[in-house]
This record gives C-alpha cells, sequence and structure tokens, in this order.
C-alpha cells in the first residue's frame, strides 16, 4: 500500500493525493517512526502538462507515494471538478515545516541540489534558525538529465554512509524525479521530496512571491518577472495554454459524475 493511502483526485491523468499539509507531515514523520521511508511530488501546473504529453515525465510522476497540489490552477480544477482539495500544498512553504519538525523530532536532514552557493546558505540558515536540525550533510553536484550510472554511484555512495531521513532535492523538474528514482530503491527508510528552486528561496538568492500573489495563484508571474529569458516561454506559451485545457477537461469530468449520479437515481419503469 503506498504511503498515507490518501485519497486522490485525477488532474488529466495526475493523480493528486488530497490531503492538507498537517495530514501529510504526520504521515511523513509516523512513516519514519515505522522505519518506512517514501516520495513526495509536489506538483504545479507544468507537472500536470508534462504528465500529459510526455511519457517518460508520467512513469516519474507515477512512482511516487505522495503528490500534493503545489500550484492553485489544481486546487482550482479540483474544485471544478467537484472534488475539492483540502488546500494548495506548496513545496516552498512545506520544506520549512519540514525542516522545523525533523529538528523537534531528531531526524536527519540532506541538501542536494541547487547552486552552490544556495545549498551552501540554504543550510546555514537552516541550521541557524533550528539549532538542533541534525543536517547530516549537502552538496551540489553536476548531474546530467537523466543521470548518469557513474554519477548516481557518486551519489549513493555518500547517501548510504549517512543514510538521512529525509533528502530535499532541489534540481528542478524532471531531473529531481530521475535522480530520485534512482536513489529511492538504495535508501528505502528515506523520505524523498524534490523541491525545485527552494534552496534558493531560503538562500535569498531569489525572492518569494508576496503571500497576496500566492493566494491569487499569480506566484509564476513573480517568478516570471524575475528571470524572463528562461521563464517566459515556460509559463506563456506552454503552460497558460494548458491551464485551460485543464479547466476544460475538469469541467467535463463533473459533467460525467453528475450524468452518472442522476442515472444512478433514477427510478425504474414499472410498466
Amino acid at each position: 500500500m503506498r504511503a498515507g493511502a490518501f485519497a486522490r483526485c485525477s488532474l488529466l491523468g495526475l493523480q493528486v493525493d488530497c490531503v492538507d499539509q498537517k495530514d501529510l507531515l504526520d504521515e511523513i514523520f509516523a512513516s519514519l517512526a515505522r522505519g518506512e521511508g517514501g516520495w513526495i511530488v509536489t506538483a504545479n501546473l507544468d507537472f500536470v502538462r508534462r504528465n500529459a504529453i510526455d511519457t517518460q515525465a508520467r512513469a516519474l510522476y507515477g512512482q511516487a507515494d505522495i503528490c500534493v497540489a503545489d500550484g492553485m490552477p489544481l486546487v482550482w480544477a479540483a474544485r471544478l471538478q467537484g472534488q475539492p482539495l483540502p488546500e494548495r500544498v506548496a513545496g516552498s512553504t512545506l520544506v520549512h515545516h519540514l525542516v522545523e519538525r525533523a529538528a523537534a523530532e531528531g531526524r536527519s536532514l540532506y541538501l542536494l541540489g541547487g547552486t552552490d552557493i544556495a545549498n551552501q546558505r540554504a543550510a546555514e540558515r537552516m541550521q541557524a534558525q533550528h539549532p538542533t536540525l541534525r543536517l547530516c550533510g549537502h552538496s551540489s553536484p553536476q548531474v546530467a538529465s537523466p543521470p548518469s550510472a557513474a554519477e548516481i554511484k557518486q551519489l549513493a555512495d555518500e547517501l548510504l554512509a549517512l543514510r538521512p531521513n529525509i533528502l530535499l532535492v532541489g534540481m528542478g523538474s524532471p531531473k529531481q524525479e530521475q535522480v530520485i528514482a534512482a536513489l529511492r530503491p538504495l535508501l528505502p527508510r528515506t523520505w524523498f521530496m524534490g523541491v525545485g528552486i527552494s534552496f534558493s528561496f531560503l538562500a535569498g538568492e531569489v525572492r518569494r512571491a508576496p503571500l497576496w500573489m500566492q493566494r491569487f495563484g499569480l506566484e509564476w508571474m513573480h517568478r516570471m518577472l524575475q528571470d524572463p529569458r528562461r521563464l517566459m516561454k515556460r509559463y506563456l506559451v506552454d503552460d497558460l495554454p494548458f491551464a485551460f485545457r485543464l479547466f476544460a477537461s475538469a469541467l467535463a469530468t463533473r459533467a460525467r459524475h453528475r450524468g452518472r449520479r442522476g442515472r444512478a437515481r433514477r427510478p425504474k419503469s414499472h410498466a
């Protein structure tokens, strides 16, 4: 049985867990107490798009134990579909609470990825904010997408010696999922989570959007304005049109569900 066994909502084929941040954290640390690990994917609109069009990405995301909605378009689509999610579980916010709880419960943590400076500063800030945190290591290696066997072996040699309880991988998608998929069988008692650009947020290299922009689903705009050369095509050409496809699919799914319920309630004719 997959970790948590939460109810799930299918958004264009991506299975998203109906779970809030508190219950997710409870599940992670209860699993660690049982000696069990797992894998969390924090999915935004780009993840849903890749899942719909790329069979390799779909296979990767499908291996995760838990997939949460890190993106308001997913929350809106689930609501349109008639299967509302408890809340948005933003990966960059979840990292803070994960670190805080790991420090409180004496669980070890490893940071993998990000730029050299972001990785170092994120580690320093985590340790400064949580002096009891067992930060067992951090590194920012150069890894290909997909990673080579030699690159995975080098990572595994260090991680197997440390066996962290929680491994945060900040390499962007799908590279971070490729790395996690390769390492996970070697560390079955570790919880893995891809965290994208979160180390840069923690390090202060990149500013996160204000709370009001996060609440209104405009965090992507804030990110694009900070790095337009890299992100403009992804957000405006790839993701924005795909959002309309996602919402249309959600409305169609809702209509199908209503039709089935209507037929189920229709009284049988006794003629």
